[in-house]
Protein backbone atom coordinates (compact mmCIF):
# COMPACT_ATOMS: atom_id res chain seq x y z
CA UNK A 1 0.00 0.00 0.00
CA UNK A 2 2.00 3.00 -1.45
CA UNK A 3 -0.22 5.37 -1.24
CA UNK A 4 -4.12 6.64 0.20
CA UNK A 5 -6.42 7.84 -2.52
CA UNK A 6 -7.34 11.10 -2.08
CA UNK A 7 -11.62 10.00 -1.50
CA UNK A 8 -10.26 7.53 0.67
CA UNK A 9 -7.93 10.29 2.36
CA UNK A 10 -11.46 13.06 2.52
CA UNK A 11 -13.39 10.09 4.19
CA UNK A 12 -10.55 9.76 6.88
CA UNK A 13 -10.99 13.20 8.06
CA UNK A 14 -15.02 12.92 7.77
CA UNK A 15 -14.28 10.29 10.30
CA UNK A 16 -12.43 12.09 12.13
CA UNK A 17 -14.90 14.95 12.29
CA UNK A 18 -17.71 12.44 13.30
CA UNK A 19 -15.65 11.31 15.72
CA UNK A 20 -15.18 14.81 17.15
CA UNK A 21 -18.84 15.60 16.96
CA UNK A 22 -19.72 11.83 18.92
CA UNK A 23 -17.48 13.38 21.58
CA UNK A 24 -19.52 16.83 21.61
CA UNK A 25 -22.64 14.94 21.37
CA UNK A 26 -22.06 12.63 24.37
CA UNK A 27 -20.47 15.39 26.45
CA UNK A 28 -23.74 17.55 26.46
CA UNK A 29 -25.15 14.55 26.94
CA UNK A 30 -23.46 13.70 30.40
CA UNK A 31 -23.97 17.83 31.01
CA UNK A 32 -27.43 17.24 30.72
CA UNK A 33 -27.71 14.01 32.91
CA UNK A 34 -25.82 15.61 35.49
CA UNK A 35 -28.22 18.71 35.90
CA UNK A 36 -31.21 16.17 35.67
CA UNK A 37 -30.06 13.69 38.25
CA UNK A 38 -29.53 17.22 40.50
CA UNK A 39 -32.72 18.30 39.86
CA UNK A 40 -34.52 14.96 40.63
CA UNK A 41 -32.35 14.95 44.04
CA UNK A 42 -32.60 18.57 45.27
CA UNK A 43 -36.79 17.21 44.49
CA UNK A 44 -35.85 14.34 46.77
CA UNK A 45 -34.67 16.50 49.46
CA UNK A 46 -37.83 19.21 49.43
CA UNK A 47 -40.13 16.29 49.58
CA UNK A 48 -38.50 15.22 52.65
CA UNK A 49 -38.52 18.65 54.13
CA UNK A 50 -41.33 19.53 56.49
CA UNK A 51 -44.53 21.37 54.96
CA UNK A 52 -43.57 24.56 56.68
CA UNK A 53 -40.05 24.51 55.95
CA UNK A 54 -38.26 27.86 54.76
CA UNK A 55 -37.17 27.00 50.75
CA UNK A 56 -35.02 29.07 49.21
CA UNK A 57 -34.23 29.36 45.26
CA UNK A 58 -31.49 31.02 43.03
CA UNK A 59 -32.35 33.35 40.72
CA UNK A 60 -29.60 34.88 38.48
CA UNK A 61 -26.86 35.77 41.50
CA UNK A 62 -29.48 36.52 44.42
CA UNK A 63 -31.25 33.70 46.76
CA UNK A 64 -35.46 33.89 47.09
CA UNK A 65 -37.26 32.50 49.70
CA UNK A 66 -40.71 30.74 47.48
CA UNK A 67 -43.38 28.68 48.52
CA UNK A 68 -41.93 24.80 48.50
CA UNK A 69 -44.96 24.09 46.23
CA UNK A 70 -43.37 26.69 43.59
CA UNK A 71 -40.06 25.48 44.11
CA UNK A 72 -41.34 21.84 43.38
CA UNK A 73 -42.83 22.83 39.96
CA UNK A 74 -40.02 24.76 38.86
CA UNK A 75 -37.38 22.18 39.62
CA UNK A 76 -40.62 19.65 37.61
CA UNK A 77 -39.83 21.75 34.77
CA UNK A 78 -36.45 21.41 34.80
CA UNK A 79 -36.59 17.88 35.13
CA UNK A 80 -38.78 17.74 32.17
CA UNK A 81 -36.63 19.73 30.05
CA UNK A 82 -33.57 18.08 30.38
CA UNK A 83 -35.15 14.61 30.24
CA UNK A 84 -36.50 16.24 26.35
CA UNK A 85 -32.47 17.29 25.68
CA UNK A 86 -30.89 14.10 26.83
CA UNK A 87 -33.50 12.15 23.86
CA UNK A 88 -32.90 14.76 21.69
CA UNK A 89 -29.36 14.19 22.15
CA UNK A 90 -29.54 10.49 21.99
CA UNK A 91 -31.12 10.52 18.95
CA UNK A 92 -28.33 12.53 17.50
CA UNK A 93 -25.81 10.52 19.27
CA UNK A 94 -27.10 7.65 17.29
CA UNK A 95 -27.34 9.11 13.70
CA UNK A 96 -23.87 10.12 14.04
CA UNK A 97 -22.65 6.10 14.89
CA UNK A 98 -24.73 4.60 12.53
CA UNK A 99 -22.93 6.99 9.75
CA UNK A 100 -19.46 6.92 11.49
CA UNK A 101 -19.61 3.06 11.51
CA UNK A 102 -20.98 3.36 7.87
CA UNK A 103 -18.03 5.54 6.61
CA UNK A 104 -15.61 3.66 8.60
CA UNK A 105 -16.63 0.00 7.57
CA UNK A 106 -16.34 1.80 4.00
CA UNK A 107 -12.79 2.87 4.34
CA UNK A 108 -11.73 -0.61 5.87
CA UNK A 109 -12.80 -2.11 2.57
CA UNK A 110 -10.96 -0.12 0.44
CA UNK A 111 -8.16 0.11 3.31
CA UNK A 112 -7.87 -4.19 3.16
CA UNK A 113 -7.62 -4.12 -0.67
CA UNK A 114 -11.25 -4.36 -1.61
CA UNK A 115 -13.00 -2.34 -3.96
CA UNK A 116 -13.07 1.30 -4.07
CA UNK A 117 -15.92 2.74 -1.56
CA UNK A 118 -19.29 4.23 -2.93
CA UNK A 119 -20.17 7.42 -2.26
CA UNK A 120 -20.95 8.09 1.22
Amino acid sequence: MNSIPPKVQNQINMLQQLQQQLQTVVNQKNQYELAAQEARRAKEELGDAPEGAAVYMTVGTIVIEKPREQVLEKLNEKVETFEVRIKSIERQEKALQEKFEKLQAQVRQVLDGGSTPEAA
